[in-house]
């Protein structure tokens, strides 16, 4: 498998994308103005502890105070006696209001939640994680073969620091003793700053700052897998080989300087928006869509445009098979965790059902993020559960939609003008004027006046009002603006803004509903039907008013010798 790294760094933001066999798998971004939380230390302040919640909440100066539960608080020097007869205790006999703790961000801000936070310190390096509230050794599960995992323990037993925790990691296989030595010497010193400056800071207080962006790809991502990391900024370029001088020096040689917008180049902002979209279409022609909520994401296979060759049920069972892959895909290029839920189409066969599960779980290992299956339900769902360490894709990258609030959906034009129509005959049964001007998008403005102005007639006729209606193009589908008209000059310049025999330069917006040739233009939101006009949609074009109506006008395009 081809593994690369793209890195394309701009003053604003520093983007990362993990490519397998030139398929985009994974995407990391930082921004300036939105620095990452997630692996930072502090030393912070208990400001409730809520017996009811089993949780506390801790002050570490940032805006909202980061949530910790009773699970996250560990065996440590703080508290020595978290155990109790085999039983742990409660939060409130282990915190009390006002205390200073060491806390680590397990999980950053999002929404309106606080960062998640654990008084279990953990410092990885390239090679090693260092956990100084324990005592234990432990040797990556990604490490298949017995042999090199027996080595990499015994290894572990002898540079160990006696009373602090060791975990080799993935990248560890391989390496000699000195380096993997040396690793752990440069993390207990850094947890002895930490020490030091806690001894002499108040609460809340930064006290370590996670790796920016490019050092941690170096230092998580970049393993003997990756054939190359391609960085289009010369000192970004510069730093990262500064960085492997001391980690990693043999894949100084992998890293390559081009200097151009890699996302362009390598196609990743089209993915990438493909990736925010709800429906993913696979290969064979079924689909899946992709739903997140606040408390789970949903993910619904479809067969869609695909039917099989021989029956239903190798129907279902193929198109489930393909859509494991791309759900794992998925997983990791929206980053999406918390609790997921799979409905994959219904199979009756329990050797297709095992053999589906078998197959997630296969693919669900090339993912770094810790993943669990939980299996099947009653009701035929798989459910797996995915670490939440940072937002979602979809969460850094968008926003709820301020006009339908999130829902994903607005109100029809049908609806919106039967809304418009209850607002212009309250608003004529209050008024004096003798005419309402109603102005909203064209889709509604049409419904309004309808089929040759029936509708409008109807209007006029239970209002006893004349009624303008404009057709503008720069309101949204909701919007109805209604307002009375007392001026009669005004009335009649609204009423038909345009004279028989006229010149105008208009912009033919589209082609004409029922009359197919025609095109049509808009002047103040009154409507030009343009003879033969279609041909000239987008464009901006001479025409001369030909007949004008109550509702629109009609007009032809003038020839360059007119």
């Amino acid at each position: 498998m081809k593994k690369e790294i793209i890195i394309n760094v701009t003053k604003e933001e520093t983007k990362a994308a993990v490519l397998e066999n030139g398929q985009l798998m994974e995407v990391y971004l930082e921004r300036a103005f939105d620095v990452r939380l997630a692996g930072n230390i502090y030393k912070g302040r208990v400001e409730n502890v809520l017996p009811g919640m089993q949780a506390a909440f801790v002050n570490i100066g940032l805006e909202r105070n980061a949530f910790l539960h009773v699970d996250d608080v560990h065996k440590s020097p703080i508290h020595p006696d978290i155990e109790e007869k085999g039983k742990k205790l409660p939060i409130q006999n282990l915190l009390q209001e006002g205390q200073e703790i060491l806390v680590q961000v397990v999980k950053e801000p999002l929404g309106t939640k606080g960062a998640r936070v654990t008084t279990q310190i953990t410092l990885p390096g390239r090679y090693t994680v260092l956990f100084p509230n324990m005592d234990c050794l432990g040797v990556s599960r990604r490490i298949h073969r017995e042999r090199e995992r027996e080595r990499l323990k015994a290894i572990g037993e002898e540079i160990r620091i006696p009373g602090i925790g060791l975990i080799i990691r993935t990248a560890a296989e391989g390496i000699d003793k000195e380096g993997l030595r040396k690793d752990v010497l440069a993390l207990y010193a850094m947890w002895q700053e930490i020490l030091e400056k806690a001894a002499k800071t108040s609460a809340p207080a930064l006290l370590h700052r996670e790796v920016e962006l490019v050092s941690w790809v170096l230092r998580d991502l970049f393993s003997e897998d990756v054939e190359r990391i391609v960085i289009n900024d010369p000192k970004t370029y510069k730093k990262a080989l500064k960085i492997l001088e001391v980690i990693g020096p043999h894949l100084k040689t992998r890293v390559v300087l081009h200097e151009a917008d890699l996302w362009s180049e390598f196609g990743l902002e089209q993915e990438i928006n493909r990736a925010l979209r709800p429906k993913v279409w696979l290969k064979n022609g079924g689909y899946l869509v992709i739903e997140e909520t606040e408390a789970l994401t949903v993910i619904d296979v479809n067969t869609g445009k695909y039917t099989g060759s021989k029956n239903f049920a190798e129907t279902a069972f193929h198109t489930n098979m393909e859509a494991v892959k791309e759900i794992a895909r998925q997983l990791r290029l929206r980053n999406l965790g918390g609790i997921i839920i799979i409905d994959f189409i219904d199979m009756e066969s329990p050797e297709h059902k095992n053999e589906v599960l078998k197959h997630l779980e296969k693919e669900l290992e090339k993912d770094k993020t810790q993943t669990f299956v939980l299996g099947l339900t009653q009701l035929g769902l798989v459910e797996l559960t995915r670490k939440k360490v940072r937002p979602s894709l979809s969460s850094i990258l968008e926003r709820p939609c301020p006009y339908c609030e999130g829902k994903g959906k607005i109100l029809s034009e049908e609806t919106v003008s039967l809304k418009a129509c209850q607002e212009i005959k309250d608003l004529a049964r209050k008024t004096q004027a003798p005419a309402l001007l109603v102005e909203a998008h064209p889709s509604v403005a049409a419904l309004l006046i309808g089929s040759g102005g029936s509708r409008l007639r109807e209007l006029e006729q239970d209002t006893g009002k004349q009624i303008i209606v404009k057709g503008m193009e720069n309101l949204h589908m909701e919007e109805v603006h209604v307002r009375s008209l007392h001026d009669q000059k005004e009335i009649a310049t609204l009423s038909a803004p345009v004279k028989v025999g006229e010149i105008l330069e208009v912009k033919v917006e589209d082609a004409h509903a029922s009359n197919p040739e025609d095109g049509i233009a808009r002047v103040h939101g009154y409507v030009i039907d343009v003879e033969n006009g279609r041909a000239f949609v987008g464009e901006t074009i001479p025409v001369e008013i030909t007949k004008v109506y109550r509702t629109y006008a009609r007009a032809r395009v003038l020839k360059e010798n007119e």
